[in-house]
């Protein structure tokens, strides 16, 4: 299982996340590309950062919402989600060509990837878009009790699928996440080592409920936005390697 975390999301003189720290302990890096987050400098650095410490690159698209950090869903027409997509993966994709690194998948950011999840229209559009793109690429989209829907949609276009599973989030009894709204929705350190653990030797997660549910998981997401979230991102690789 790799662990993958979302980088990148300075943004001028405001400094988000613990990006030097984190990246020696990640396999891949999901790089804002300053819709939600992010601008030119800090993406340079964070891909430069990425080639120093030979982590693969994603790009980390988002609605267009600079202001609510892409938390908040929009009702894009499918013509404007597929460039807004295009938008933000060519200008990754660019950059980090002319660094001499390739991004190899995309993840998209907040509410575009909650829609994703919950709207087939939505999925569909994102789906179509990476399969389009002028590059073979990813899809890392949520690993749910629909995983195998998903590898159906994501084959008939040739696209490629990684399912990731999250640290610290609590599970809904439906494979998806705990609304950040309920009691609970954000595990604090112990219930988070534990479920990675868990995650790891069983491919499984309790949900809310306390049902076990299996998960077919590729990759895991883990944040360093402070020093407490980087050492517990030093056990989860420790943890991993000794799975």
């Amino acid at each position: 299982m790799l662990l993958n975390c979302d980088l990148g999301e300075s943004f001028g003189n405001w400094r988000m996340g613990l990006d030097e720290d984190v990246m020696p302990f990640l396999d891949q890096a999901n790089v804002a590309c300053g819709f939600h987050a992010g601008d030119p400098l800090t993406m340079e650095k964070t891909l430069r950062l990425a080639a120093q410490h030979k982590v693969c690159v994603g790009a980390h698209p988002a609605y267009p919402d600079l202001v609510g950090f892409g938390r908040r869903s929009m009702a894009l027409s499918e013509d404007e989600l597929r460039s807004t997509l295009l938008y933000q993966i060519a200008a990754i994709d660019g950059m980090a060509q002319t660094l001499g690194v390739s991004i190899q998948y995309v993840k998209p950011h907040g509410a575009l990837y909650n829609d994703m999840m919950a709207k087939d229209s939505v999925r569909a559009t994102v789906m179509r878009t990476i399969a389009d793109y002028a590059k073979p690429l990813h899809l890392m989209l949520q690993a749910t009790a629909e995983a195998d829907r998903h590898e159906e949609e994501a084959s008939a276009l040739n696209l490629p699928l990684w399912f990731e599973a999250f640290a610290d989030r609590c599970y809904d009894d439906d494979g998806r996440l705990l609304s950040r709204r309920k009691p609970g929705a954000v595990h604090d350190r112990s219930r988070m080592l534990a479920q990675v653990e868990q995650l790891a030797r069983d491919a499984t997660v309790t949900t809310v409920s306390g049902t076990t549910l299996a998960l077919k998981v590729d990759t895991l997401c883990v944040h360093g936005d402070n020093a407490e979230g980087v050492q517990a991102i030093r056990e989860i690789r420790q943890m991993l390697a000794n799975a």
